[in-house]
């Protein structure tokens, strides 16, 4: 732990005068005698300089952001602190002579009854193999088939929310996504937005035209539809290839196999074998005889028995893993699903998985992540902003402004997608990855956070689960009225005029259940605090059904007769609200503060 000693700084002494100073990259919860070993410095000179300071360190103590700036202006380096999956990877990729190719990771996407599941069900069914006796079938959230000897695994989550908060972790675990195209149906809005997900993740996608079994199905019409979203197919034209296929009747599967392996060596997915196993978690789960466990797909490394490993915050030692048979492994190679026991707690879903070099390097970096989430409340990563935005164009970190469009009705969203992209200046163009009318939804939250896009919502107001998730995935969200509006503060933001912005903060919720006319002082509503808090003087919007029927503010707040300045979740109240009196038993009361907040 880094002690002040002294109550007063001195300044540094010896600080490095060259104009680029070296940059060390230093992992994460790495130790002063770790980080000499590094540089080349003994430790104790490095512990000796920073006691001059005033600091007092041992060679045991982790290296954090603090110490590490302290320790660059005493060295006069630069040390960027990175998380070991970033090491490891980083390793993997910069040693190209390394790299093999390796079997396709493949996800299905699709809109809902197209068939993704039975496609999914059909595509395991018809390459079932001998199970060994006693071999139980589990379900580990991926699995294996095998076309002419070769392996493909496919992710068994259907649905881009899935394949998103796994990119949205920094987890890439998708090689190619086939998109499934029912023939009777065509493109649907789920279809649009898988496509959208596919395409900001940079993924390759095929395209599986399903149920060409059925009367009604129309498959130039379907691949049509598909060209005016950008996927033109190879008998087209285009280079996107597609596969007719029934699902139902198990038409063309081994074909659309053949076409997954086609694509996946056009492309060249390749892997590191040499360095140490990496992977992500897909799904995880208590067991009541045997603990915490998780399934986890590796993508580069070899991840053998006994090895140490860290994940998020848990840690642990693979005492034993077993592929989705149930069958027991000695190791698991790039691709393979495993599932793996030995974590000192379930882990998260959608979170990187790092071989470390032993189980006393695991717990150091589980101790320091679990101390860094304790001091700065799980920290998020920054994502942009329109207040910041010219801020970065001006720093050159910008050069698209990435955007998720969501409206009221179809007529806006074939405006807006017309109006927006033409603001677009010289050093910044506007990108629209996915657009559709209807709620804003988690999905929308998940692409903004993984693409690091702003969502604009025109006349249609995002739920409070919403706004929350927002906050937490510290995505934005713009919500307009008027389109004039909409573009003048996109202009703005480019131009780094930007106008303070209306920044609403929930507090509560109460449920209307008896009304009172009160002599002299009129109708109060008498409430329970079903969420938050109530405060006085607070905004208040009125909901009926659904639908907001008034705003105002809360002129008065009583509780068991006495006024009050708020009441919290779970208690009863009095709401006397300002110039409203049209209330009923069942309304909803949502409360709410505003404040003019200026860009940075």
């Amino acid at each position: 732990m880094v002690k002040k000693e002294k109550e007063k700084k001195a300044k540094p002494k010896g600080k490095a005068t060259k104009a680029s100073p070296k940059k060390i990259t230093l992992r994460e919860g790495s130790t002063p005698k770790e980080f000499s070993e590094k540089i080349g410095i003994k430790a104790k000179d490095i512990i000796e300089k920073l006691k001059e300071q005033g600091y007092s360190i041992s060679v045991n103590d982790v290296i954090n952001e603090p110490l590490a700036k302290l320790i660059s202006e005493e060295l006069g380096l630069v040390i960027e602190l990175i998380t070991i999956e970033k090491e490891i990877l980083q390793q993997a990729e910069s040693a190209k002579e390394e790299l093999v190719p390796k079997p396709p990771v493949v996800t299905i996407m699709g809109h809902v009854d197209h068939g993704k599941t039975t496609l999914l069900d059909a595509i395991r069914e018809s390459n079932l193999v001998e199970r060994e006796s006693g071999g139980i079938t589990q379900h580990i959230g991926a699995y294996r088939v095998f076309h002419n000897a070769r392996p493909i695994t496919f992710v068994d989550t259907p649905g881009h929310e899935a394949f998103t908060q796994l990119r949205a972790r920094g987890a890439k675990l998708t090689d190619i996504v086939v998109l499934v195209v029912a023939a009777d149906d065509g493109v649907m809005p789920q279809t649009k937005e898988a496509i959208n997900h596919a395409k900001a993740a940079g993924i390759p996608i095929l395209v599986a035209i399903n149920k060409i079994d059925k009367p009604e199905a129309d498959i130039d019409k379907t691949k049509q539809q598909l060209s005016k979203e950008g996927l033109l197919v190879e008998d087209w034209g285009g280079e996107i290839i597609s596969v007719e296929v029934s699902a139902k009747e198990k038409t063309n599967l081994n074909e659309l196999l053949e076409m997954i392996l086609l694509l996946s060596d056009v492309i060249e997915i390749k892997c590191n074998p040499k360095v140490k196993a990496q992977g992500a978690i897909l799904e995880a789960r208590l067991d009541a005889q045997k603990g915490p466990m998780a399934a986890v797909i590796i993508q580069h490394g070899i991840l053998k028995q006994g090895e140490a490993f860290i994940s998020g915050t848990r840690y642990g030692k693979t005492k034993a893993l077993f592929d989705e048979s149930g069958k027991a492994l000695k190791k698991a190679e790039p691709s393979v699903p495993v599932e793996i026991l030995g974590f000192s707690d379930v882990p998260e879903a959608g979170n990187l998985f790092q071989v470390v070099a032993n189980i006393d390097t695991a717990k150091q970096i589980s101790s320091y992540r679990r101390s860094q989430i304790k001091k700065e409340e799980a920290p998020r990563p920054e994502h942009l902003t329109l207040d910041d935005l010219f801020k970065k164009i001006e720093e050159g970190e910008v050069k698209e402004l990435p955007l998720v469009i969501k409206t009221d009705v179809q007529g806006s969203v074939d405006t807006l997608t017309d109006i927006l992209p033409n603001l677009s200046i010289e050093e910044v163009k506007i990108k629209i990855i996915h657009f559709a009318s209807g709620q804003i939804t988690e999905s929308d939250i998940l692409l903004a956070s993984a693409s690091n896009a702003i969502i604009i919502g025109y006349n249609t107001k995002p739920s409070q689960k919403i706004l929350d998730m927002a906050r937490d995935e510290n995505v934005e969200i713009r919500i307009y009225n008027v389109i004039y509006q909409l573009t003048e503060d996109i202009k703005k933001a480019l131009s780094g005029l930007l106008e303070p912005i209306l920044k609403e903060t929930y507090l509560g919720k109460a449920e209307i259940r008896r009304i009172f006319q009160i002599p002299r002082v009129g109708v109060i509503a008498g409430c329970f605090v079903t969420d938050g808090k109530i405060t006085r003087n607070a905004e208040a919007r009125i909901i009926r059904d659904g639908e907001v029927i008034h705003k105002g503010r809360i002129s008065s707040l009583k509780h068991i007769k006495e006024n009050v300045t708020e009441v919290t979740k779970d208690y009863e109240c009095g709401i006397g609200l300002e110039k409203f009196k049209d209330i009923q038993e069942g309304d909803v009361i949502e409360v709410f503060t505003t404040e003019k907040v200026k860009p940075e």
